[in-house]
């Protein structure tokens, strides 16, 4: 895998005469992307965004996702995320692989190395059933090097469980609020702390839930300012934009 730093050494070997520019050129010529009829593996992914490719599992099958995790480990890939693949492909890929599977959301972390968490990044839930989809956004963040907290099942039907976590909230650089239903806990949360929300709607929820195009509706309508919304069930989405979030203020650090 071309990384920032295999970059920089191959342009230090040239300034230092160690290899000529055209063995250089090569090298990088050899980085971009592979294609493996199936699937174009973006090697540059790290490099332009610091963190390697995803795999969408879904709809793909299990030796195509195998096929793309083998061509990312023999670039250097680590800490691969793998999501929405279930059991049954999770156990096929670890036959292959070092993966660190977690059931409730659905995601893999393929090739898993230890990383350091920055900052502090919130995921709150209105209710148990949102777990998955929380959990989801959790541990990629946590994946690409953030310090998460959870709060579980602190909706509006129990606003005291929500404010009773004043603390982590406050000191947040950015909170996930994951809810079905209504949709009511992004706006909540919203107007009580000073960092970007971003809301995740959910599908949980009666029929006029309409697969959480409701929670989606009211989290767009929010007047709460500072909150985004990303699309219905996308934990992974949320957990990688408050990655961002976070990770820009912690450059300061």
């Amino acid at each position: 895998m071309a990384t920032k730093h295999d970059i920089l050494s191959v342009l230090q070997e040239v300034r230092d005469g160690e290899i000529s520019p055209e063995d250089a050129l090569l090298r990088l010529k050899l980085a971009p992307f592979e294609d493996l009829g199936y699937a174009k593996v973006d090697y540059h992914r790290a490099v332009r965004q610091g963190v390697p490719e995803v795999i969408y599992g879904q709809s793909k099958t299990r030796e195509q996702i195998a096929g793309i995790l083998d061509s990312m480990e023999k670039r250097g890939a680590t800490n691969i995320l793998v999501t929405r693949i279930g059991q049954e492909v999770a156990d096929y890929l670890s036959g292959q692989f070092p993966l660190r599977y977690e059931p409730l959301a659905k995601l893999a972390v393929a090739l898993p190395e230890a990383v350091e968490g920055r900052g502090s990044i919130v995921v709150a839930t209105g209710g148990t059933s949102d777990m998955g989809v929380a959990e989801e956004a959790a541990i990629t963040a946590e994946t690409l090097g953030n310090r998460v907290t959870r709060l579980y099942d602190v909706g509006v039907a129990g606003l005291h469980r929500l404010l009773s976590n004043l603390e982590p909230l406050m000191s947040a650089r950015v909170v996930i609020a994951v809810a079905g239903m209504e949709g009511a806990l992004a706006s909540v949360v919203g107007g009580l702390v000073d960092c970007p929300v971003i809301a995740v709607p959910t599908s949980v929820g009666y029929g006029a839930s309409l697969g959480g195009i409701s929670a989606l509706l009211s989290m767009l309508n929010s007047c709460a300012s500072g909150t985004s919304v990303v699309n219905i069930d996308n934990g992974f989405g949320a957990g990688f934009l408050a990655s961002r979030i976070n990770q820009m203020e912690s450059a300061k650090e």
